[in-house]
């Protein structure tokens, strides 16, 4: 059978033409620099994610444009093995079916292609409690790791490899990590607080999470400050696990008790889910009888009837942040400590106490 292959075109009838500036084959570094009319070292630096302060930004696009068009891909192995790194990151989350953690995913993803390294996904089998070491003497092939402080236990054995570490939503006075990236998480809390009480509400009880982690530790004392601090409100708390089920349960003791909260504020989304479900269960209405704000800002906030008053989180500017603190580190940059700004979408699920009337709690348009 006659061979469907021009001559001179190793690559076969389907090879597309070499861009200009090519050379013949695969691109290579040097086919980039004649194209973006730069050195190979620029090349070498924007390629490998070490250009800050050493070439404009403008430069930096140039030289990614040039590769693009040229469809170059730098020799990762050579590299790894000149370099003695993988340009592999792992990243460590409590689960992947929240989907938060896959937002958070999304952005360390983002930020990591664009600089020529891989991110590995790892969910603690355990949750947020201890984990087999996910890839035992094979540790070797990381470059760091960024992780959940709700997966902090599942990294013993990768710290004792000496592995640069970046912490989520941490404790920032641990020593634990080479660096952290935080959200503003009280000030979450003191907003949907200040949003309630605002309406009028003075009786409050806090569905917390019952998972012992700084981030909610940190919403816990928001809350109480901010109770405190406004003359007549009290709170009490109804702990549950961080499902839908576990929160209804929470929820139902909560508004059996007596006298009865007028608004729960909830850890999460999950959570208040649940509480939205006791309340109908108990023949109660959201915001009429009982104001429900979550925490998170899942899909699952608008896909509840009313649509969730709750703290939007950026996920993924959280995973891009991390990545970018693990590539300043590995670079022997001062990666900061970068705390992300949270703000309240108010939505249906608030409205003024029963004892004030209807009150008002105006949805945000999307």
């Amino acid at each position: 059978m006659a061979s469907s292959r021009r001559p001179g075109c190793p690559g076969g009838a389907d090879q597309p033409p070499a861009a200009p500036g090519a050379s013949p084959g695969r691109p290579t570094s040097r086919d980039v620099a004649r194209h973006a009319n730069v050195s190979q070292a620029t090349v070498s630096l924007v390629l490998g994610g070490k250009w800050q302060g050493r070439v404009s930004a403008r430069t930096a696009e140039t030289v990614r444009t040039a590769a693009r068009e040229l469809g170059y891909r730098p020799n990762l192995a050579a590299r790894s093995l000149r370099l003695g790194r993988t340009r592999t990151a792992l990243l460590v989350v409590p689960a992947l079916t929240h989907d938060y953690f896959a937002r958070v995913h999304a952005g360390a993803s983002r930020v990591a292609a664009e600089h020529d390294f891989g991110v590995v996904l790892y969910p603690s089998p355990a949750g947020t409690g201890p984990a087999v070491d996910p890839f035992g003497s094979a540790r070797a092939a990381l470059d760091g790791v960024i992780a959940s402080s709700m997966a902090a236990d599942a990294l013993a054995a990768l710290r004792e490899g000496g592995l640069p570490l970046v912490m989520l939503d941490t404790d920032p006075a641990g020593d634990r990590a080479a660096a952290t990236v935080n959200l503003d998480i009280a000030d979450g809390m003191r907003q949907a607080a200040g949003h309630l009480l605002g309406l009028g509400h003075l009786r409050l009880a806090h569905l917390a999470a019952a998972v012992d982690t700084w981030t909610f530790r940190e919403r816990a004392r928001a809350l109480s400050e901010a109770v405190a601090a406004a003359p007549g409100a009290v709170v009490r708390t109804e702990r549950s696990a961080l499902d839908v089920e576990d929160a209804l349960r929470a929820a139902t003791r909560a508004l059996t008790a007596r006298p009865r909260p007028t608004a729960l504020v909830c850890d999460d989304d999950l959570l208040a889910a649940g509480a939205c479900k006791a309340a109908r269960r108990l023949g109660l209405r959201v915001p009429e009888d009982v104001s429900v704000t979550g925490f998170d800002d899942l899909s699952l906030a608008t896909a509840l009837e009313p649509e969730l008053t709750t703290v939007r989180l950026p996920a993924e500017e959280v995973g891009a942040a991390g990545m970018r603190a693990l590539l300043a580190v590995l670079a022997g940059r001062a990666p900061g400590a970068p705390v992300l700004p949270v703000r309240l979408v108010r939505r249906g699920s608030t409205a003024g106490p029963p004892e004030a009337g209807t009150g008002t709690g105006a949805p945000e348009s999307h």
